[in-house]
């Protein structure tokens, strides 16, 4: 396609939020956040293996693709970017169509991952947690139906930056530990945050890596704020479900 139909049609398929540059043309030159999201990409790109020969990839929440597409790009044999917005999925098929990558996009929501019947070597899950009224359910979905091994995770945190060291147990009377700026937070948007109704949960810092590790991915590496490396391991309380799963090995009763 030259430049002149793929700028029409990415004027009929917009607004888009991923600027993209379509065979020398931007998807949103205007953009509020600059190139995004290009310039989270140069940190988080680091952190990702350059040849991804052999490995499958899922995209949880890819919006118009453009992280499906960087894995494509570096060699991954499978990639499959799920997004319930039908907007946002008809972007992503036309894009990868103009930068002629083979890349599966289906109408799915994080909610559905059990759907796909399959584990991927690497999980992107970037800027999806707090949209979500259960973002906790949506990290034990993905470690038990999705995640085989890497987890590349980001969420917007709002709150303290610092992480409280804390003690495994409290007593039922104490209560200053919750006081505590590096105590896990995540704070409830009832109504709206800049200007988005979907935006529900803004964690700090201290509740962001506590909610990976209670789901079962370890850190393993922070390429920038807001955004980390996991590794999945198995959990001590496989098998219990979603409803009152123990954090700890339960003791008799």
């Amino acid at each position: 396609m030259t430049a002149d139909p793929i700028r029409t049609r990415i004027h009929e398929l917009g607004p888009w939020f991923h600027n993209m540059n379509l065979a020398g043309v931007w998807t949103a030159p205007e953009h509020f956040l600059g190139d995004y999201p290009a310039v989270k990409w140069r940190h988080t790109e680091r952190a990702i293996p350059a040849d991804l020969s052999g490995r499958t990839v899922l995209d949880i929440g890819c919006n118009a693709g453009y992280y499906a597409m960087q894995m494509k790009r570096r060699g991954a044999s499978r990639v499959v970017g799920i997004e319930p917005d039908p907007a946002y999925l008809a972007q992503a098929r036309f894009a990868a169509e103009v930068c002629k990558l083979e890349i599966e996009f289906r109408d799915l929501s994080v909610y559905d991952v059990a759907a796909l019947g399959e584990h991927f070597d690497i999980v992107l899950f970037m800027g999806v947690l707090y949209h979500l009224r259960h973002p906790l359910l949506a990290l034990d979905l993905i470690h038990t139906h999705a995640a085989s091994d890497m987890l590349v995770f980001q969420t917007m945190q709002r709150g303290g930056n610092v992480v409280a060291p804390l003690a495994a147990d409290y007593d039922i009377s104490e209560t200053s530990a919750f006081d505590d700026p590096g105590y896990p937070k995540l704070h409830f948007i009832e109504q709206r945050y800049a200007g988005d109704p979907t935006n529900w949960w803004a964690p700090n810092r201290a509740c962001t890596e506590a909610m990976l590790r209670s789901s079962g991915f370890d850190i393993v590496a922070q390429p920038e704020d807001e955004t980390y490396l996991c590794r999945r391991r198995e959990r001590a309380d496989a098998g219990h479900g979603p409803v009152y799963p123990a954090s700890a090995e339960r003791k008799p009763a």
